[in-house]
C-alpha cells in the first residue's frame, strides 16, 4: 500500500518548535545548523525560543517552517512513496524527493515570503476562512462580493476553504456570509490570489535560476492537485502556486482516489492528517491511517 508524506505549511509555527527534535537527532540538528549558514542568521534560535512575533513574521515564518519540517524528516529517515505539502510545504516535499537541495529551499522561501509581502501594502488586502461551508455555497458568495479581487485561496477540505483578495473585498464577504461560518485571519499578505500575480512573475525569475532535479518520488502539486515527475513540471507548477489556489482537498481526494491510505506529516504540528481525517471521513472512505512526524516521541515510534 503507497504511503503519503505531508508537510506543513505557513501557520502551524510556535516558538520552541523543532527544538527537542535537534536535542535527540543529530540529522535535525545538522538541518538547523545548515540553515542558520545558509542564511547567515540563527534560524534555528528563531525556532527554539521565539519570540512569536518575530516568528509570526511571513518573512521569518517560512524559512522556519520549513527547516522544522525537513529536520523531521530527515530525523524520521524514511522514504516516502508519493509527497505533497500545503502551500509552503511543498517546497519542503521537493527537499525530500530531492528536487531542491535545502539551502536552495531555504533560501527559496526566504525570497518567496519577501515578494509576497512587498507585492501589497499591509493592511489592503486580507484572508476569511469559511467554516461549516459546502464549497458550493463558498462559491456562490464569492460570486456575490463586487468590492474588489476575491477568489478562492485554499480548498482545504469539504466544508473548510479559504478566501483571499482586496480587505473591503473580505468585510463585504463577512457580511455576506451566514453568521458564524466566515472569520477573517491574522495575515499581513492575501496569499494565493491574483493580486500577487505581479510579483509571482518576478519570483519566477528566481525559480528559474535553481536547479533542479527530477523528483526521486512523486509531488502533487498544489496548483493542479496531481502529480509531478520532472523538474520542468515541479518548476512550472512552483511559479503557478504563487498566486494560485492551493487545491489541498482535491490532492487528498485524488491520493485516496489512487488507494493511499496511510498517511505521515512532517511538520511543526500535525494540521494536515487532521484534514485526512475529515476529508476520508465526508467522502465514507474506511482503512485511512494518518500518523504525525512532529515530536521526537512521534518520529521514534515510526521509525521502529
Amino acid at each position: 500500500m503507497p504511503r503519503a508524506f505531508l508537510f506543513t505549511g505557513q501557520g502551524s509555527q510556535f516558538a520552541g518548535m523543532g527544538k527537542e527534535l535537534a536535542e535527540r537527532f543529530p540529522a535535525a540538528r545538522e538541518t538547523f545548523e545548515e540553515a542558520d549558514a545558509t542564511l547567515a542568521e540563527p534560524i534555528s534560535e528563531l525556532c527554539f525560543t521565539g519570540p512569536d512575533e518575530q516568528l509570526a513574521l511571513t518573512t521569518n515564518t517560512q524559512p522556519c517552517t520549513l527547516t522544522v519540517a525537513i529536520a523531521a524528516y530527515r530525523a524520521l529517515g524514511i522514504t516516502p512513496d508519493l509527497a505533497a505539502g500545503h502551500s509552503l510545504g511543498e517546497y519542503s516535499a521537493h527537499v525530500a524527493a530531492g528536487t531542491i537541495t535545502f539551502a536552495d529551499a531555504v533560501r527559496l522561501v526566504r525570497d518567496r515570503a519577501e515578494c509576497m509581502q512587498d507585492a501589497v501594502p499591509v493592511g489592503t488586502g486580507g484572508m476569511v476562512a469559511l467554516r461549516k461551508t459546502p464549497l458550493a455555497d463558498v462559491e456562490a458568495l464569492v460570486a456575490k462580493v463586487d468590492a474588489g479581487v476575491c477568489e478562492i485561496a485554499n480548498y482545504n477540505e469539504p466544508q473548510q476553504t479559504v478566501v483571499s483578495g482586496a480587505m473591503a473585498a473580505m468585510d463585504q464577504l463577512v457580511e455576506l456570509a451566514p453568521r458564524r461560518t466566515a472569520m477573517k485571519l491574522n495575515v499581513s499578505v492575501p496569499f494565493h490570489c491574483s493580486l500577487l500575480k505581479e510579483a509571482g512573475e518576478g519570483f519566477a525569475t528566481t525559480l528559474d535560476a535553481i536547479t533542479m532535479n527530477d523528483p526521486a518520488f512523486p509531488i502533487w502539486c498544489n496548483v493542479d492537485a496531481r502529480p509531478v515527475t520532472d523538474s520542468d513540471a515541479a518548476r512550472d507548477a512552483l511559479k503557478r502556486q504563487f498566486a494560485g489556489s492551493v487545491r489541498w482537498l482535491q490532492t487528498i481526494e485524488g491520493m485516496l482516489e489512487q488507494g493511499v491510505r496511510e498517511f505521515v506529516e512532517c511538520g511543526p504540528k500535525a494540521t494536515l492528517v487532521n484534514m485526512v481525517k475529515r476529508i476520508a471521513m465526508a467522502h465514507e472512505i474506511e482503512g485511512v491511517e494518518t500518523f504525525a512526524a512532529t515530536t521526537p516521541d512521534e518520529i521514534a515510534a515510526l521509525a521502529s
